[in-house]
């Protein structure tokens, strides 16, 4: 699908950032999402009350990974392995907890949003497998990362959601933390629906676009890459 495509796009009246939405983020010991232990989680509830007011509703996780915390991960999000143990749920617990409630969300057809969901959700997922807890079928995810990726395809700089709260004017106090990086990433997603009324569909036609839009950008930047690296191989898969 090009760029043009999503702007053929009709949009409707029970658009998925009207009604409840929840955004999720983990902060972990390690980029490789294979290997990383969850450190810290939140789930931030969007909800439209009676009267039309925005309700936001929090839940957050500290988690006792079970493993020592790197110097260089703990520089990021500010949790430390003595911290961890100390305060945080041991790991079972916690990866059962929101893994429950993620398929809670998911099977009621709510929205969640995850920036970068491949990372996230992967995380929870070898969590949930190192644990023996099952894992929910994700759908329908909304990623700010592959849709900024479509609608603003030739903007330049870094797409970090730090960045997208700046494009956006989304204020985002404590980055690096899982809380304020879940509600943010659900105000930069509202924003874009905002922007770009084409996005303002259903959540699971929505999901299935950005399936074949993450794809598209895989293929696009692995042409690239090959210029130079023509052995270089990118993941077109999403969200997992």
């Amino acid at each position: 699908m090009t760029e043009q495509a999503l702007f053929d796009l009709p949009s409707g009246s029970d658009s998925w950032h009207t009604g409840r939405r929840v955004g999720f983020d983990v902060e972990t010991t390690s980029r490789d999402p294979r290997t990383a232990r969850i450190v810290s989680a939140a789930l931030v509830e969007f909800d439209a009350g009676p009267d039309g007011e925005q309700t936001v509703r929090t839940r957050e996780w500290l988690v006792n990974p079970g493993v020592e915390i790197p110097a260089e991960t703990t520089a990021i999000h500010g949790i430390s392995t003595e911290r961890a143990v100390a305060e945080g749920l041991p790991a079972a617990e916690a990866v059962a907890q929101l893994a429950g409630a993620l398929t809670t969300e998911f099977e009621q057809g709510t929205p969640v949003v995850v920036m970068n969901a491949p990372y996230d959700l992967t995380v929870l997922r070898e969590e949930a497998a190192r644990h023996g807890v099952g894992f929910p079928h994700p759908s329908p995810v909304i990623d700010p990362l592959v849709i900024d990726k479509q609608v603003d395809k030739y903007r330049r700089g870094k797409r970090t959601l730090s960045d997208l709260c700046g494009v956006y004017e989304v204020l985002l106090d404590d980055a690096h933390s899982a809380a304020p990086d879940a509600k943010a990433a659900v105000q930069v997603a509202d924003c874009m629906a905002a922007a770009y009324p084409q996005l303002q569909i259903r959540a699971e036609e929505l999901h299935e676009l950005q399936i074949r839009w993450k794809a598209e950008q895989a293929a696009d930047f692995q042409a690239y890459l090959r210029r130079t690296k023509p052995d270089a191989v990118i993941s077109g898969a999403w969200p997992l």
